[in-house]
């Protein structure tokens, strides 16, 4: 389905609409994604609990299948001071459908910017809940380690 604007959120009725929140988000500061990944658990699970270092550029989900912790992309190597905070819906709820995406440097493979987009399940609010510079050197690694 498409993106809704109800008030000031942005409702997605499933996952993929995730995609478009970043690409709408992205277009506001020139740093459009273009390469995404829809998190999903080995477990099968695909809602996880969310908690970000902006700063740092590190995030951490939680699958709410089998409570098993991962790092998003490459946030396991800037672990050391983060100051982690855990993301909660608008609506109260703590647990996101999670999509990342990237865009890249000009005729490159490399990541230039990480997107960390989340749709609640309960409510259907869709939005960036977190960005930050990557650097990473081949972007479909980083998005196999999401």
């Amino acid at each position: 389905m498409a993106l809704k604007k109800r008030g000031k959120y942005w409702y997605g009725d499933t996952q993929a609409d995730i995609r478009g929140e970043l690409i709408r988000y992205g277009k506001l500061d020139d740093e459009v994604p273009t390469h995404f990944k829809d998190v999903r658990c080995r477990c099968g699970s695909t809602t996880f609990r969310l908690r970000i270092d902006e700063e740092q550029g590190a995030a951490v989900r939680t699958c709410t299948g089998c409570n098993k912790e991962h790092a998003v992309g490459d946030s396991d190597e800037y672990m050391e001071g983060v100051e982690m905070e855990a993301c909660v819906c608008v609506c109260g709820a703590d647990a996101f459908e999670i999509t990342v995406g990237v865009s890249l440097y000009q005729d490159s493979k490399d990541a230039r910017w990480l997107y960390v987009g989340c749709r609640c399940p309960a409510c259907g609010v869709t939005g960036n809940y977190g960005d930050w510079t990557s650097e990473f050197p081949d972007y479909a690694k980083l998005l196999k380690r999401v």
